[in-house]
């Protein structure tokens, strides 16, 4: 484990490489899984704000789910996440033509028709963030959906705190991003002086 301010990361964000291969997975980290994605009041209250501007784009059902029990809901461990169409994909997922599922508001932001993107806990995966008390825990989620990432990400060896640079910084700032990249050329140069 490494302290950088009041953080707590896992020597596999250091360790562990991964690049989303959308090819291979087809998205399945929206569609998958036990309940939707967690978001903050915050998030909830900008996905309400540009609903107008992705209503379209919304699959018929999604928009069928939001309409009765809006974009969140309270999942079974009581935490707010996003809400799900069938108990399955977030209401925020659309379909390509080749079967790959994409999140709405990614795409809308990408495209700029939108100023919000997507939860934070959805850029930061597989990275996850646990907060106690005095310290906020930064981990590796290990889900086999990503499999195909693991094997990217080492062919291509972008280690995961890389792949993540834009959502960490998003999250923690680009000063304690420097210090996750310093940490990690330490531990690289320790371990080759082993």
């Amino acid at each position: 484990m490494i302290r950088i301010g009041d953080t707590l990361l896992s020597d596999e964000i250091f360790e562990e490489q991964f690049v989303c291969d959308l090819c291979k997975c087809r998205g399945e980290c929206c569609v998958e899984g036990e309940s939707g994605a967690p978001v903050t009041e915050g998030e909830i209250r900008d996905m309400e704000r540009i609903l107008p501007e992705i209503w379209d784009d919304l699959s018929p059902a999604a928009r069928g789910v939001i309409s009765e029990r809006g974009v969140a809901c309270t999942d079974y461990d009581g935490e707010t996440v996003t809400s799900l169409v069938n108990g399955r994909e977030c209401v925020f997922t659309r379909f390509d033509a080749g079967g790959v599922c994409k999140c709405v508001i990614d795409s809308a932001h990408r495209e700029g028709r939108i100023s919000v993107g997507k939860p934070l806990s959805c850029h930061l995966y597989p990275v996850r963030l646990t907060e106690y008390s005095d310290f906020t825990a930064v981990n590796y989620h290990r889900w086999s959906v990503c499999r195909p990432a693991v094997r990217l990400g080492r062919k291509e060896g972008v280690p995961l705190y890389r792949f993540l640079k834009e959502p960490l910084i998003r999250k923690f700032g680009e000063e304690w991003y420097r210090e996750v990249c310093e940490a990690a050329r330490l531990l690289k140069e320790a371990g080759r002086k082993r």
